[in-house]
């Protein structure tokens, strides 16, 4: 994996958790600072590493800061990105009913792609936790669409 898909991916992580970009940016420079002061370099880099130290970062950054809403203009063009307004909202309704940890286990496989073993590792889950987790999240989101599209 390159280096700036791991960077896009740590940055998506942290907008998921922050909700900012101007912070999900910062958290996303601070992680890496961090991995190389204690690497020494990103030549050998693990994205379940990166992750734990974002996901540190940020749970620092929400004890000291609420959320800033995305501006609808962002949003809007985020929208056009990812399919129509209309499926789009409906999505957005469905993932929110969502408890945060189904919420932060589906952005990590299902958007950034991760391994389930890294997604594992990153938050202290068992492969099988993980699976389970990852089943009960999606039927969940199944339901929760059929419901929103019915």
């Amino acid at each position: 994996m390159d280096l700036e898909n791991a960077y896009d991916k740590i940055y998506r992580y942290a907008y998921f958790r922050l909700k900012n970009q101007e912070l999900a940016e910062d958290i996303t420079q601070e992680t890496f600072l961090r991995f190389i002061s204690s690497y020494g370099n990103l030549q050998e880099y693990d994205m379940r590493y990166l992750y734990s130290i974002a996901k540190n970062l940020c749970i620092d950054e929400y004890r000291r800061v609420k959320p800033d809403p995305l501006p609808e203009e962002d949003e809007a063009r985020a929208a056009q990105n990812i399919g129509s307004t209309e499926e789009t909202a409906i999505v957005r309704v469905a993932l929110s009913k969502l408890p945060v940890e189904d919420q932060e286990l589906l952005l990590l496989r299902h958007v950034n792609g991760e391994s389930v073993g890294t997604i594992g590792k990153a938050l202290g889950l068992s492969r099988f936790a993980v699976y389970r987790r990852l089943k009960d999240a999606e039927e969940a989101l199944r339901k929760g669409l059929e419901v929103s599209g019915s």
